[in-house]
């Protein structure tokens, strides 16, 4: 056989071979474009890790976490966080119908975050609240959050004899700047931390 005969096999292997040597290095050259754009939100406990959550709480006492928002829509985005609290009978944003709680905000963050930025927010929190009825209830007065007390009306909290505790719920709704109607729109995520209101 003549070396023509093996010349095309032989350029095709050489071509394949340098490919693969030269990949690591193309990568770092191209640039492949974004297809996923995307909002991160998260509650961070007191280590700025995702472990220990407050759970069982005490009446006053302060709790430590971190909220934290990551944005990944590559445009810089005006966000608005709603920070609400509820019983177990309260209505819940609701993950299948993506609707945000109707119940009223108790106080509101907003924030500007680049492209690929993070904001956070250190937050410090209290639950205030009372037994009664012989220790069948709860009623809430307020909550502390940030030196900031906030009133909570009519909200109680009754034995939950399933689970064994008196449970509340804080979280935060997330919302979005919608430049084209000039307001905030929900942006269909939510964080929640739920705690076992205690008597000690």
């Amino acid at each position: 056989m003549k070396f023509q005969d093996y010349s095309l096999p032989l350029i095709a292997i050489t071509g394949v071979l340098a490919l693969l040597v030269a990949s690591p290095a193309l990568s770092r050259l191209l640039v492949y474009p974004r297809t996923d754009f995307f909002t991160e939100l998260a509650i961070l406990g007191p280590n700025h890790m995702a472990e220990d959550y407050p759970f069982n709480i005490s009446s006053g006492n302060n709790y430590d976490v971190f909220l934290e928002i990551k944005n990944k829509l590559g445009y810089c985005a005006y966000y608005l966080v709603e920070a609400k609290f509820r019983n177990q009978s309260q209505p819940a944003p609701d993950s299948f119908n993506f609707t945000s709680s109707s119940l009223p905000s108790l106080f509101n963050f907003t924030a500007i975050v680049e492209d690929e930025g993070s904001w956070e927010l250190p937050l410090t929190f209290a639950i205030n609240y009372e037994y009664e009825n012989n220790m069948t209830l709860v009623r809430v007065s307020s909550l502390t959050l940030n030196d900031l007390t906030l009133n909570i009306v009519n909200c109680t909290v009754t034995w939950n004899s399933y689970m064994q505790g008196f449970y509340s719920n804080l979280f935060f709704e997330l919302w979005i700047y919608n430049q084209t109607t000039a307001t905030f729109q929900y942006h269909e995520r939510f964080l929640s931390l739920w705690f076992n209101m205690t008597a000690y």
